[in-house]
């Protein structure tokens, strides 16, 4: 034992020295060198590494292939789903996914070393959301297998979205997917007068295949659309349709939202996602003359300009390409320069129920041969009854005194979801809901007019200044903007404010 005490480097001099440790120590530093060196050198001639950031459109398709493939892991993090059912009901369901660190994956008959990386100090300044990025590596030198991952990403999340219309709303300067896909809508459900439907879906689709013809001829390759008319008349219920119809999505933008401004739109449009319509709703509430919206509507918070969304729309800093759908309720507010062809290149009112509308609506509620369905509600009456019905109520909606929107005669027509002869008898509720409707509209016209009076008269003889109102000594004071804003919105005791009363 003693002689085993004597062979150990402890009891030797040399070593006792310091010198001994020292080379130890410099033979450690050099393996752990080597090894670096060996390493940066397989990362560099034998590894591939592809990283996915959370800033591309194809970080969730990643995402979701790693939920197919990387189950097998320890460290998971949890993505709920919401799913809607044809009858309003939901159902939640859980899907455990790779979460944050490092997971080892078989694909394609090779391992992949795939690590998810949070930066818990870092966040997108639209979302707040933490910055993410996945880091897969792989042996070899064929990268044609990253493109076969990201191809079956790309095929996993079409599979997901099939059948279904994905909404898109602008974050900043990105478009993020809102609430999740739903389900597409059959074009022949939205009644349209004669000939409406037609020429839209016509003139889009010669658009769509006119592309070299624009691009020879130096034109701009974009097509804008404007629909209006009265509220219920189905604008938007055929927009949503009409996606469905071409398997397109569709991206809302709206254009008071806060802290909107001309670069921010222009780079919106510029990067809308591919397949996808731009929709612009009730576009007259954006502006109320040829100034900022700040300075046109004081409620809005958006600092887009007038000229910005006419140069985004047609001029140098407009995009191609793209297909944008406008809406609105009031024509007459429009600027005319909103109008001018290459910025809107169709002009389509959607009215008030016809007689022709209020029959096809009414024979496709009770009657519906899509599916293999009968659609009869009732085995009472068949399609020759139903017919003749369907034109008895037609004639009926003509004959009122005001005419019903096509939004008004559906919600009539689901009281009796299961009785088409009671929805034609029974049209008295219908008729008293449309006399209270024009009396509140003949109402808020009156109102506007007196007001529209007062801003004009106030504008012209005292610009700039205020109006006393309330009595003597009342304190109160009303802006010519505030006056010009109620005549948008009246609210009660206007009259006494503003001294009329």
């Amino acid at each position: 034992m003693e002689d085993l005490i004597k062979l150990l480097p402890l009891d030797n001099q040399f070593f006792s020295g310091g010198l001994g440790l020292a080379a130890m120590g410099v033979g450690l530093s050099f393996l752990r060198k080597s090894s670096a060196t060996v390493n940066m050198l397989a990362r560099r001639h034998f590894m591939m590494t592809l990283e996915v950031t959370s800033k591309d459109v194809t970080y969730p398709w990643v995402l979701n292939w790693l939920n197919a493939h990387g189950r097998r892991t320890q460290h998971l993090s949890v993505s709920t789903t919401l799913e809607r059912a044809l009858d309003g009901s939901s159902k939640m369901s859980f899907d455990l996914v790779p979460g944050p660190g490092r997971h080892l994956v078989r694909y394609g008959g090779r391992f992949f070393m795939v690590e998810r990386q949070r930066e818990h100090q870092t966040f997108a300044m639209n979302s707040g959301e933490p910055w993410e990025k996945v880091v897969l590596t792989s042996f070899g030198r064929d990268v044609s297998v990253f493109d076969e991952l990201l191809e079956e990403a790309r095929s996993i999340n079409m599979k997901q979205e099939e059948g279904a219309t994905v909404v898109y709303t602008c974050w900043g300067t990105e478009w993020r997917p809102f609430g999740h896909p739903r389900r597409k809508r059959r074009l022949d459900s939205v009644i349209l007068d004669d000939g409406i439907k037609e020429n839209i879906v016509n003139d889009l689709d010669e658009w769509r295949h006119s592309a070299p013809w624009y691009h020879t001829r130096g034109i701009p390759y974009r097509r804008g659309y404007l629909l209006h008319g009265t509220p219920g008349s189905g604008k938007t219920s055929f927009i949503v349709a009409l996606a469905g119809e071409l398997d397109y999505n569709i991206c809302i933008l709206s254009l008071s939202d806060e802290g909107m401004t001309d670069d921010r739109l222009a780079q919106a449009l510029s990067v809308v996602p591919q397949r996808s319509l731009v929709l612009l709703e009730d576009i007259d509430a954006a502006f109320g003359s040829r100034v900022s919206g700040a300075n046109s509507h004081q409620h809005s918070r958006s600092n887009l300009t007038f000229s910005g969304l006419l140069n985004t729309l047609d001029g140098v800093a407009s995009s191609e390409e793209r297909i944008l759908f406008m809406t609105t309720n009031y024509l007459e507010r429009l600027d005319p320069a909103l109008m001018r062809p290459g910025r809107v290149d169709m002009v389509q009112e959607l009215g008030n129920a016809t007689e022709s509308q209020a029959e096809r609506l009414f024979h496709g509620f009770y009657w519906s041969e899509s599916e293999g369905e009968s659609g009869v509600p009732s085995t009472e009456h068949d399609e020759a009854t139903l017919e003749s019905l369907s034109k008895t109520f037609a004639q009926n909606v003509l004959a009122m005194s005001a005419t019903p929107s096509m939004a008004e005669l559906q919600g009539h027509l689901m009281g009796y979801k299961m009785d088409p002869k009671a929805a034609v008898d029974d049209m008295s509720q219908l008729e008293k809901a449309l006399s209270e409707r024009e009396h509140r509209v003949a109402l808020q016209e009156e109102e506007a007019k007196k007001l529209a009076r007062m801003a004009n008269m106030m504008s012209s003889t005292n610009p700039g200044k205020t109006l006393s109102g309330g009595g003597a000594g009342s304190g109160k004071r009303v802006t010519a903007d505030q006056v010009e804003k109620m005549a948008f919105n009246p609210q009660p005791g206007w009259e006494e404010a503003v001294g009329l009363k």
